[in-house]
């Protein structure tokens, strides 16, 4: 049985660019895809913590060092600059490697700067 899980995320993204006219797709800081394990055109689901707005696209590279989070074609319509985001990539594995798989969970400040990685997500309280 195959199981898509979560791969790997850059938590809380704040959008420096929004390009309606561009070619499709959200332009990350080469660094960042690095760190997260994104690949380019990698496809992502995006969540807009802002609005809500909930989006699927495609990964390419923005500037090394740039910390360039912008969403671009049709996507623009669904973030502004400023907005903050949840960037995820999925990956489908065997249920037997599924149980011992981690992902990668890049966690940013408001600058896109990152504040710390970890591999899993506490215990949700009641």
């Amino acid at each position: 049985m195959q199981l898509t899980l979560l791969k790997c995320k850059l938590h809380r993204a704040r959008v420096t660019h929004s390009e309606l006219q561009y070619e499709g797709s959200c332009a990350i800081d080469m660094d960042l895809l690095k760190r997260a394990g994104i690949h380019e055109y990698e496809q992502l689901h995006i969540y807009n913590v802002t609005n809500g707005e909930r989006f699927t696209t495609y990964a390419i590279r923005a500037e090394a060092g740039s910390r360039t989070i912008s969403v671009n074609g049709a996507a623009a319509h669904k973030a502004s600059p400023d907005d903050v985001l949840i960037i995820c990539a999925y990956a489908a594995m065997d249920a037997s490697l599924a149980a011992s798989f981690r992902p990668t969970l890049v966690y940013l400040n408001e600058h896109n700067q990152i504040e710390r990685i970890g591999d899993r997500i506490p215990t949700q309280a009641a």
